[in-house]
């Protein structure tokens, strides 16, 4: 049976900020869906993540056919999609970059970036930074991504342990990000989705409140993906919510067989927002 994707997402400035930094995006007709947590000051952080989300989303609206995708009634080949994710961040990056240099008081600005491709049952990740995604599949959670930190890189090498990482002082210092050179080197890998399965696409102002299975609670609980997303942000606040935050949520669902015909009689194939 065909899979479609529901999708929810909010974004809030949190308990301390003067301004959201934070920002996401998606287009299901083409299955991309971004988050991005800026930095910089001036409000430049929040112009390179809407740069980010913004170049990402037009890059596949223009260059890659919305699903599903096929050549001479051929299926693409998964890897096309991966290529597509890992060109469209490197163009993201160029374009802060080249935006820092030549826009006074915008120098050194930059984002971090995950990212998700949905295409049947592929699924494509890519990310820049500490933002992170989530996959919560059949009662358990796994974080699909690797932080681009300094605690990272020092709990990778055995300095520190992870529960050391979650209180270091240095939990802010990013060692890749969108923007802060010309050159950026994404991490991009293929999965397979699943029915069921749950992706959460967030920015450290969540994740350094709420904990692994903290997350897993509250998703499975909760009686909507938008109620999900509410609490996961406020139980962030609740303890501090010194960052922004931001949560994307998606949920990979078999589309109705009656759906698929509804689609081919009077729209000529697939037009239903969450199609994939």
């Amino acid at each position: 049976m065909p899979l479609a994707v529901e999708v929810a997402g909010k974004t809030d400035i949190g308990c301390v900020r003067a301004n959201n930094e934070d920002n996401f995006g998606y287009d299901a007709r083409y299955g991309i869906f971004v988050v991005c947590d800026g930095m910089g000051g001036q409000a430049a952080g929040e112009v390179a993540s809407k740069m980010g989300v913004d170049i990402v989303l037009e890059y596949f609206r223009e260059s890659v056919p919305a699903a599903p995708t096929s050549v001479n009634g051929q299926p693409q080949p998964v890897s096309s999609h991966a290529e597509s994710l890992t060109f469209a961040i490197h163009l993201a990056n160029r374009k802060i970059f080249e935006a820092g240099q030549q826009q006074h008081g915008r120098s050194g600005m930059g984002s971090t970036i995950v990212a998700a491709v949905v295409h049947g049952n592929a699924l494509v990740i890519g990310h820049v930074g500490d933002s992170r995604i989530y996959l919560i599949r059949r009662g358990e959670i796994e974080q699909l991504t690797e932080d681009h930190s300094l605690v990272m890189e020092q709990v990778r090498q055995g300095y520190l342990t992870r529960e050391q990482a979650e209180t270091s002082e240095m939990q802010n210092v990013i060692l890749r990000a969108l923007g802060s050179e010309q050159d950026v080197l994404a991490d991009v890998e293929e999965l397979v989705a699943m029915p069921g399965d749950l992706l959460l696409m967030t920015s450290d102002g969540l994740t350094r409140h709420v904990r692994d299975q903290e997350i897993l609670k509250i998703v499975t609980a909760a009686s909507s993906l938008d109620l999900s997303c509410s609490t996961l942000i406020q139980t962030a606040k609740d303890r501090g919510g010194e960052d922004n935050i931001t949560c994307l949520l998606l949920k990979i669902v078999e589309r109705p067989w009656y759906k698929n015909i509804f689609n081919k009689l009077f729209f000529g194939g697939p037009q239903w927002q969450n199609s994939i």
